[in-house]
């Protein structure tokens, strides 16, 4: 072998991966070696693709400069560089031994950077939430008539959490008559569950198919479980608890399932560029897919310890046991194939593909629960769950079906046990999504629109066309909406219903509760059966769009509309008249690019986070990673290269924005100034990623940012 092995993963993979398989460190490394020598120069050569049909693309409209672009003529084009393939015919998926979380039941959907444990617990647990918790600390319920949060309970808020919250039960699991409002006891017998109102009537359940059985809890407390639209909650009652006492039924919460699954992400969420932090990375995996991962922290004066959550158990109604599950159902994202990591050098001293490097630890550290050598059990069909990011078009989906293949074979797990769910965030895999699904046909689990990827990737495409619009309005473009629209229908056309999951992406604003709740039930009546929150708590809010809609019955009824328009999604959100734009609408949208691009970065390349809640210009905080940050750092690209802005005055917007990002962060101890001076690494890498972003593989940000960040490093 002639591996160069980071000392971190070394130790790892011999004292730990490892424990519990039987697989040897020299076996598994050989193997690693075999793999990386048939798969690299393949990476490479797609690689090169890329680039190849980029700079076509560039050439076409450097051509066409000077003339009215025509639509058709672009698009034939794209057909006759292989950038647009021809549909291969009717299909369906046949991917096997899929868990219900995925293929039947729809919810949320939490995206966690897995190098954080204290994170990655607390969404994995988050497969179950409490309703009032998630309303009670939340804009959901608005502060005004004495309801203010405060620093300790507040009566008239928690009356409004609890109407909420039956109103929530009246129209999911409603009463023959009556409402929840006037319930005052829960009479549950022989398997049968009656309410006793206040006027001393007793009622039953519209639907007593809905109640399921209960389980017994501290003291003289209960659960009754019920299930709607194939999704849990409990309703929780106790009457000597503090909330119980002050309700005439006694329900001190309602516990509601809610992350149904969860991507722990190893990619756009993380700052991993060593050794070291894959080490971390691969460690926290392991620690969730065995369920002996812990984390101990203080949190208001008390200590304590995080670990995964137990299964829940109850009592059905005809008496029997019955289990679900506790925790969210795990995938993992593994990276792209971009990047290179220096954790591995090859036998030439180059270091490896950090793609391959993760297909070879995720799937050897999942096969630990395949075998049952944990404390929990995450797939309890035997599957593994890997998300793949930033594939270009049907051959890379190929080189990453072709990659898994080979891992299961070196680690010896049967074929097609792992499962891959395809980001749909580039253009050339959108325009060819269904190619790209039939050749992942008997493995893919998952497609999901990452419209964030896919707005830098749209800009950066088409670079050479022109000045693209201000970001606000590229958001309400036809080519956006086009683009949901047709991963809906690709996935419907294949035969994603009942087998797999259509995604959609991030609430970004995880303090906007109320607007959330206002709009995201927009996913499921897309078509879409789990979409992406921020946080735990919006896992449990937006749950209840999925008690309110049905998805399969929307997903039979999309199956039956005109597909979304191919011409529609490659229309290029170009600005018509730049000169429309004034100095101050470009001030003011350099200003928004800078200080996102600023906000995030700082952190990347000081603190190692890869994924946090940064203020907005207007102070509101947004989630933000690579992905955010790709769309911000290509939109100033474009402008200054078409002359909408100078190089000094994005300097100067970006020393003015630093002062701003640096007041924002000054009550975090191990936050450092950028300025005065404006010399640090982390004002470079956010300057690069702005003036640089036309010269980036794809648009992309990794490449600066890890140099950046191993700068820091030393």
């Amino acid at each position: 072998m002639k591996l160069k092995i980071s000392e971190d993963l070394n130790y790892f993979v011999r004292d730990e991966l490892l424990d519990g398989l039987d697989i040897t460190p020299e076996y598994f490394w050989s193997s690693f070696e075999k793999i990386l020598n048939e798969f690299s120069p393949r990476n490479k050569d797609l690689l090169k693709k890329r680039d190849l049909i980029q700079s076509q693309i560039d050439e076409w409209h450097i051509s066409k400069k000077d003339t009215k672009h025509k639509h058709a003529e672009y698009k034939d084009f794209l057909k006759k560089i292989g950038y647009i393939l021809e549909d291969q015919g009717h299909f369906t998926i046949s991917t096997s031994n899929v868990d219900p979380e995925i293929k039947t039941i729809a919810g949320p959907q939490l995206v966690v950077p897995v190098m954080n444990a204290r994170f990655a617990l607390n969404a994995t647990n988050a497969r179950w939430g409490s309703l009032y918790d998630a309303l009670y600390g939340t804009d959901l319920i608005p502060e005004g008539d004495g309801a203010n949060k405060g620093d300790s309970y507040n009566p008239v808020r928690g009356e409004k959490v609890i109407a909420f919250s039956k109103n929530f039960l009246d129209s999911t699991v409603p009463l023959l008559n009556g409402s929840y409002l006037e319930a005052k006891e829960f009479i549950f017998k022989n398997g049968h569950l009656s309410i006793l109102l206040k006027d001393d009537s007793i009622t039953d359940l519209a639907q007593p198919e809905k109640y399921l059985g209960y389980m017994k809890n501290e003291g003289n407390g209960f659960g009754l479980l019920f299930k709607n639209n194939n999704l849990h909650f409990e309703i929780q009652i106790n009457k000597e608890h503090p909330i119980g006492q002050t309700d005439i039924a006694g329900i001190k919460d309602i516990l509601i399932e809610s992350a149904i699954t969860t991507i722990q992400d190893c990619e756009d969420s993380v700052a991993a560029v060593d050794g070291p932090d894959k080490t971390i990375v691969y460690k926290n995996l392991l620690g969730l897919m065995k369920g002996n991962l812990t984390e101990a922290f203080v949190k208001n004066g008390q200590n304590i310890t995080r670990e995964l959550s137990e299964d829940r158990k109850y009592l059905s109604i005809d008496g029997s046991s019955l289990t679900l599950p506790g925790r969210s159902l795990m995938l993992m994202r593994n990276v792209g194939h971009l990047m290179t990591n220096p954790a591995v050098h090859d036998a030439g001293g180059n270091e490896v593909f950090e793609g391959i490097l993760d297909a070879m630890f995720t799937i050897c550290i999942a096969k630990h629960d395949l075998i049952g050598n944990g404390s929990t059990k995450n797939s309890r069909t035997g599957s593994i769950y890997i998300v793949k990011p930033k594939m270009h078009g049907p051959e890379e989906v190929q080189f990453t079906c072709d990659l898994f293949l080979a891992v299961e074979n070196a680690l010896g797990i049967k074929p097609l046990t792992v499962k891959v769910g395809i980001m749909d965030e580039e253009r050339r895999t959108t325009v060819n999504l269904k190619e790209c699904i039939r050749v992942a046909k008997d493995r893919v689990i998952f497609i999901n629109t990452g419209f964030l990827d896919r707005t830098g990737d749209e800009i950066h495409t088409s670079m050479e066309m022109g000045p693209m619009m201000r970001k606000d309005q590229i958001k309400q473009q036809k080519w956006i909406s086009a683009y949901e629209d047709w991963n809906v229908d690709c996935g419907l056309e294949t035969g994603f219903k009942g087998k797999a999951q259509i995604g959609k992406g991030m609430w970004a604003m995880p303090d906007e509760m109320l607007n959330m709740y206002n709009t995201k039930d927009m996913h499921p009546r897309a078509g879409a059966n789990c979409a992406w929150v921020p946080s735990p708590t919006a896992a449990s809010l937006h749950a209840i769009h999925y008690h309110q809609i049905l998805v399969s019955e929307q997903q039979e009824l999309l199956a039956e509309r005109t597909k979304a328009s191919l011409d529609d999604i490659l229309t290029v959100p170009i600005l018509k008249d730049p000169a429309s734009l004034s100095s101050e609408e470009i001030q003011a949208e350099l200003d928004n690019n800078a200080q996102g691009i600023l906000g995030y970065v700082v952190r990347w390349v000081n603190q190692g986070v890869g994924c946090s809640k940064v203020p907005d210009i207007n102070n509101v905080g947004l989630m933000e990673d690579r992905a955010t940050c790709r769309i911000s750092s290509q939109h100033i690209s474009n402008w200054l290269y078409h002359d909408l802005c100078s190089k000094d005055q994005v300097m100067e917007t970006m020393k003015r924005m630093a002062i701003i990002v640096d007041k924002q962060n000054n009550n975090d101890p191990g936050y450092v100034n950028m300025a005065p001076d404006f010399n640090g690494i982390a004002f470079s890498a956010a300057c690069d990623l702005a003036t640089e972003g036309r010269s980036q593989p794809s648009g992309y940000t990794e490449p600066i940012l890890h140099a950046k960040r191993l700068k820091y490093k030393g």
